[in-house]
Order: C-alpha cells, then structure tokens, then sequence
C-alpha cells in the first residue's frame, strides 16, 4: 500500500478466531506459533498502532550499516549470538529511530507477531523465548533483552515486554487455556524432527530453509562470527545452532511470474521439469541481495549467470534446475560450516515442513551432502507446536519422548546418496561461481 509492504494482521486474526471456534468444543489448549523477526507496534491503551511492516520491505535499506556506525558488528554479535539479515526485528527499529518516525513516541509496546496474537488471545503482554531469540534484540547471555544495544541505537527500551519460557501458560481465550509454545515456527518445527539420535542436522525447507543444529548452548566466538551464523533460542533449554537460507522463494516466485505471464504450472510440473533438464548448467547463491524481494524471478537468475560469466538458461526447466541444484549445494556449504564450528559428527539429514514434499530437492540433497536424508513429517511444524501443549497440559513427558513416538508413526520418505562423485565435482564449481561476487558466506 502507497509503496509500503505490510502484514494483514486483521484478516489473520480473524481466521485464527474463526478456526478455534469451530473446534472449540473439547479443546484442552490453544497455542500459536509464526514467522520471526517482525514487530507489531502497539500503543500505552493496547491499541495497535498500524499493520505491522512485511519484513521484506525496502524501509530498512542502509539501516544495517547505520546500526553498525553505533554499535559495532562484533560486538552486536559478542551480545546476540545471530545471524546478520536485514530483515532482522532489530534493523526494522533502528530505521523508524534514522527515519525520526513519529510513530516511536506513541509505542507502548512492541510485540513480536506471535506474541501479538497471544496478547488478543489472552491478554498477556509477554514476548515468547524462541521468538524474542530471532529478533537480534535478545542477549542469551543475560537471558533478556540486549538493553545495552537498544539504548546505544536510540530504541526505546520499556516497549519490550517480559520474556517468558516455552511452554508457559498465559491465559485462556474462551476458557481455553493459552499456552505460549515454541512460537517461533522453526522453533516449533524442530521439536518435531522424528529422531531418536543425536547426530542429525535438520533442515526446516519452506519459504526459507534453515539448516542447523540443535545444541545446549550458543556458539559465540570469532569462527561463528566470520560464519555469520545464529544462535536462536530451542526447547527444553537448548539453541537452534543455524543459517537462514533463501529456500523454495525462490521457485514461488519463478512460478508466479510464468502465471503472470500466462503460463501456469504446478510445483510437481516444475520439479519434473527440472527433473529433465540438463544437469550443473550454471549456479546462482540463493542468498545474494538481488532474491530476497518479490518480483521477476526468472529474469534475476539470469542476469546472476551473466553477471558471473555462466551460461544463461533458456528455459523454463533450465532455471528451475539451476534453482533446486544451487539449492542442494548451498545446503552442503552450510552444513559443513556447522559441523566444522562444532565438532558434531552429522550422519543424517532430516527435512521437514512443506519442502520434504519435493522428492527431487531431497534426492539432491542427499546427493549433495552424501548422507541419507530422512523427509518428513510435513506439517512438523503444528505437530511440534502440539507436542509443547501436551507437554505443558502433562501429557508427554518431554520433548525427546514425543520424537521417539514420532519416529515409529511419522510418515518419512528415506533418500540415499547417488552420484556423490558428480555432485562433488559439481561443488568445487559452484564455490569458485558464487565466490565471484563477494557475497558468498
């Protein structure tokens, strides 16, 4: 709207209304989880100020350099322990603070969204842990907000409410008790790996893909910083050791613009396509700048092929291959960064959310990192939210219960490795292409 991306809160709410009421009956708890980073800004009466801003708006350019001025950046990672992006919660304050936005002095409190609809839900003005962790604005070491950085950039510091633990009962909407589960949807997500081991790495593929470890402390020192790696709050005291990747965005947008441009496919067309195309053509980086807003998809992976001297593709199915191999292999570069930081001996992948549904990513991720992949569940994501309900309501012990049921009843596809001599050859390739452009981390 006039230039601004925004998140139709309203019309969330509502839905999550409509939903809890019409399983009301026999509901023994409600809990939410959501997307990280975002704020939503409240007033001192509990009134929201204004849709709260899509993390993916351009409002925050320049404001990463401009934090950095006043807080230098190995320090802000010396207190948060997170991946630099963006899009994280902290630079979308620091900009409203640069921008001298009116807004600020009005602010009574900043919610993360989660917690957001918590608060409509219950009442509670608290901030979950999982999703305070994904902010940049939480100290792990203090166990609360980073109230130093804060007052350094300006940001007010009363706006932010008391951080409460995982599984915390906050009230009741229509005498449902509301539990603030891992609210942070990967966070969520985890807790649903079906894994009776603990050497395994996971990747939670979606819109993003976030590859990591889970672990019982944060990784904070001078190799995690070169990394650019984050440590976001788990369940059950433990952190989410990881990388935020650009994930299947990538092939949602190509494929919104081909419909755009009158040509409709499904997701499994565009995997069959890819599926038949020529193999370890060109490689882009998921993650260079020029992906990360909505747009002509196609037409920015090619202009990176050009840009790093590969060949540009000519075709639907071209680029599409290009997108699931490039994926596949930054997926290789991540994991080994991990382990190589910790010392954790990885002997399988588990991927889960909506992306353990692509056969052909899974095969090739597989393929890429020459360790079995185990896919699924789907909707790991409301099945872990769950499993911290029934943990707070009694009714699992703990989490590592809850996987070892999940991993005889999940439904999990098995993938092993084929071809890890191509596919080795094909990522010394693809480090030399996409170191060209600097960006590559």
């Amino acid at each position: 709207m006039r230039g601004t991306l925004y998140w139709d809160v309203l019309r969330l709410w509502n839905d999550i209304t409509d939903g809890i009421k019409a399983v009301q009956q026999g509901a023994s708890s409600v809990g939410v989880d959501t997307w990280g980073v975002d704020f939503a800004l409240l007033d001192k009466d509990g009134n929201l100020l204004g849709n709260p801003v899509h993390y993916r708006d351009a409002r925050k350019e320049g404001s990463m350099e401009w934090v950095f001025e006043r807080v230098p950046r190995r320090i802000l990672f010396e207190r948060t322990g997170i991946q630099f992006m963006v899009i994280n919660g902290l630079y979308q304050l620091a900009s409203m603070v640069r921008d001298n936005s009116a807004v600020l002095n009005s602010i009574g409190t900043a919610f993360t969204m989660g917690d957001l609809f918590n608060y409509w839900l219950s009442g509670s003005r608290t901030s979950e842990f999982t999703l305070a962790s994904t902010t940049q604005c939480y100290n792990p070491t203090t166990n609360n907000w980073d109230y130093e950085t804060l007052s350094a950039l300006g940001i007010p510091t009363n706006i932010f409410p008391p951080i409460v633990p995982t599984g915390t009962r906050v009230g009741e909407y229509l005498d449902i008790p509301v539990i603030a589960t891992a609210c942070h949807d990967t966070g969520s997500a985890v807790v649903a790996v079906p894994t009776t081991t603990d050497n395994f790495a996971y990747i939670s593929s979606g819109t993003w893909s976030l590859i990591g470890l889970e672990i019982n402390a944060p990784v904070i020192n001078d190799a995690s910083y070169a990394a650019n790696v984050t440590n976001e709050g788990g369940v059950g005291g433990t952190f989410r050791f990881l990388k935020n990747q650009m994930g299947l965005w990538l092939a949602q947008q190509c494929r919104a613009t081909w419909k755009h441009q009158g040509t409709a496919y499904t997701y499994a067309t565009l995997a069959q396509m890819a599926h038949e195309a020529e193999p370890f053509l060109s490689f882009i980086d998921p993650d260079d700048p020029s992906f990360l807003r909505p747009g002509d998809m196609p037409t920015r992976i090619c202009e990176f092929c050009q840009k790093t001297e590969q060949k540009t593709p000519d075709s639907h199915a071209q680029i599409m291959r290009i997108v699931y191999e490039s994926l596949a292999l930054k997926y290789r570069h991540i994991l080994n960064m991990l382990v190589n930081l910790t010392g954790r001996t990885v002997d399988r992948m588990h991927i889960i959310g909506g992306g353990s549904q692509n056969a052909l990513l899974c095969q090739m991720t597989a393929d890429a990192i020459g360790r079995p992949v185990i896919a699924g569940p789907v909707e790991a994501t409301a099945m872990g939210n769950a499993i911290v309900q029934l943990i707070a309501l009694g009714e699992l012990a703990n989490v590592a219960q809850a996987r070892e049921v999940l991993s005889r009843a999940a439904e999990t596809t098995v993938y092993q490795p084929k071809n890890v001599a191509s596919w080795d050859e094909a990522y010394e390739r693809f480090k030399l292409v996409v170191g060209k452009l600097g960006t590559f981390n």
